[in-house]
């Protein structure tokens, strides 16, 4: 992939933090891009897939829609269209919340973990490929990452 400059045919930035904008940006479709085409033998999207490891982390435990919507790494994700097209595809549960009838419950469904399990070799082996970095770096980027969020 090379230099953000050569990727865009862009000779010189405004400032560097034009320029470092414009890579994670550039680096964030990048990155969707590849998963993208990780999950399509699947027939599902990153987005359905962080929702399915939202769901594995509740270990069974059944939660809310605007709960799984919270924890999404892309906020405007709209849960509640994802929360419906996983459970068309059996991949979780949706039921009507026994103490409040106006939310829902939803779970992983076994063939959703089973899904998951297939998936995560595959996607540990594609986070190594496709960051270039050493494992000090990654620690780094990381830091550097979480610092600039502040």
């Amino acid at each position: 992939m090379g230099k953000i400059e050569d990727a865009i045919r862009q000779r010189e930035f405004k400032d560097p933090y034009n320029k470092a904008v414009v890579n994670l940006l550039f680096t964030h479709s990048y990155l969707v891009t590849l998963q993208n085409a990780l999950f399509k033998p699947y027939d599902i999207s990153p987005e359905q897939y962080n929702v399915l490891r939202i769901l594995r982390g509740q270990n069974g435990v059944p939660t809310t829609v605007s709960s799984i919507q919270d924890r999404m790494l892309n906020k405007m994700s709209n849960a509640s269209r994802l929360v419906e097209k996983l459970k068309t595809k059996g991949l979780l549960i949706r039921e009507e919340c026994p103490t409040d009838r106006r939310q829902v419950d939803v779970v992983i469904s076994e063939k959703g973990l089973n899904l998951l399990r297939e998936l995560e070799g595959k996607v540990e082996e594609s986070n190594r490929t496709l960051i270039h970095l050493t494992e000090e770096e990654v620690r780094q980027l990381n830091d550097l990452l979480d610092k600039m969020r502040g």
